[in-house]
């Protein structure tokens, strides 16, 4: 298998350097001691929101003040976790990790023993905020690690011909943990008490984020601690300086709107049906999709460029959300889930490639940040409207959210295309090398 690789100035060619597979990547020294407590840290990212969701919903009866406690955890979360990145490239991941972790951990708690306690609602949204606020951004930091890691294997053009491939494979273990974590929340919630699915994501964030932490070999060097000619941006310089995150940002607030719409409307769905065991079933089938697509995005050789990629993956992710409103049978559903997760991940690896050539090392991880954050973002956006039509108007009704937030995400990519290409001295801080030559984007 090969890559397609694509000329820096914006030309593209079906021949290049052969793609690194996936063995190969996983063969990669020390990999598999950050690998492995990143993907049980990550976990609950999947979990949060959902847990959250089931949880508020058993003890208020409302789906629209579930939505609302779930979304100022994704307001919060959105709203720091740019912040925690920053830091994070500066100081370093471990500095910052340790006391988040433990923060997140005793904010959860409080969380949950206010839900029981049939606290007020004002009360539940004062323990939201930190448990936003202090989510561990595994996910960014892992792609942190395999930039740095891999910068010391540069091919001949100047990029490692891992860098697409441990994008492609960051990108599957996300949509994987979207398989398994809503589902894994949903059966200890609905098949044990309703708080297990947050005492399990509290659990999996203390274990796998210190053992995560404790991995200090594979950590990216922080910025402060860099020789003044290690890098050609301030690390003080903010990610989102640069209009092509920005624009990325904004993409990713819609395929945060469709993450939160489908957990509020599928579990609404389940419930109207009177089967609220089949809300696992039919997102882990949506989410399948989204692992499916990553795998095979991963596999093909392009012959279009990242940015027409991303503009047709999102064009095909407004017309399959644009349906699900009037989809009322749980085969049907289940199909139309599918197809919508497979739409998901393509343009998921094309941004996360973009940004390794839109903006320097030094401002890496605050970037990936601002990306998940967005998804934050817009997924607190989609609980709060989706869990408020959900009550008022029923299931199909919060299906209209993910229509409208990949809408508005589509027609920005569209307005400000242009901006998603690299600049010079972005592509010079990617690659590391200042000559035109092809470069493996993904």
């Amino acid at each position: 298998m090969s890559h397609n690789t694509v000329d820096t100035t914006g030309d593209t060619s079906g021949a290049g350097a052969a793609r690194a597979g996936y063995g190969q990547l996983l063969r990669t020294p020390r990999a598999w001691t950050f690998l492995l407590p990143g993907f049980a840290a990550r976990q609950p990212f999947a979990m949060l929101t959902i847990g959250t969701v089931l949880l508020v919903q058993h003890t208020t009866g409302s789906y629209g003040s579930a939505g609302a406690v779930a979304a100022v955890i994704g307001v919060s979360m959105a709203l720091c976790a740019p912040q925690g990145g920053k830091l994070a490239d500066r100081f370093g991941q471990r500095t910052v990790l340790v006391p988040g972790v433990l923060l997140h951990t005793v904010s959860v708690v409080t969380l949950i023993t206010m839900a029981l306690a049939g606290a007020p609602l004002w009360a539940l949204f004062a323990s939201a905020v930190p448990t936003g606020a202090s989510v561990p951004q595994i996910g960014p930091m892992v792609r942190a690690r395999w930039a740095a890691t891999l910068g010391d294997r540069r091919g001949p053009e100047g990029a490692s011909p891992l860098l697409g491939t441990a994008a492609a494979f960051e990108s599957v273990t996300d949509e994987f943990t979207f398989v398994i974590g809503p589902v894994i929340a949903t059966a200890l919630c609905t098949g044990v008490h309703p708080a297990a699915g947050l005492v399990a994501e509290a659990v999996l964030t203390l274990g796998g984020g210190l053992l995560f932490a404790a991995q200090r070999a594979t950590q990216p060097q922080p910025s402060h601690t860099r020789g003044k000619g290690s890098g050609p941006a301030s690390p003080r310089a903010s990610a989102l300086s640069e209009p092509g995150v920005r624009v990325l940002a904004v993409a990713f607030l819609g395929i945060g709107t469709v993450f939160g719409g489908m957990q509020v409307s599928l579990t609404a769905f389940a419930e109207e049906i009177g089967s609220p065991g089949a809300n696992g079933l039919l997102y882990g089938i949506f989410a399948a999709g989204n692992m499916l697509a990553g795998l095979v995005c991963g596999a093909v050789a392009w012959k279009t460029g990242p940015r027409r990629r991303l503009l047709v993956g999102y064009t095909g992710l407004t017309l399959a959300t644009s349906v699900l409103w009037v989809v009322h049978s749980v085969p049907l559903l289940a199909g139309l889930g599918l197809l919508v997760g497979l739409c998901i991940a393509p343009a998921l690896i094309t941004a996360y490639t973009l940004v390794e050539s839109l903006v320097p090392a030094s401002a890496r991880t605050e970037a990936f940040t601002w990306l998940t954050g967005a998804v934050a973002l817009g997924q607190a956006a989609a609980v709060t409207v989706a869990g408020q039509l959900a009550d008022a108007h029923g299931a199909s009704a919060g299906f209209m959210v993910p229509l409208a937030g990949t809408a508005l995400a589509l027609a920005t990519l569209l307005t400000l295309r242009s901006r998603l290409a690299p600049t010079d001295s972005g592509r010079i801080a990617a690659r590391g090398m200042g000559h035109r030559v092809p470069v493996t984007v993904d």
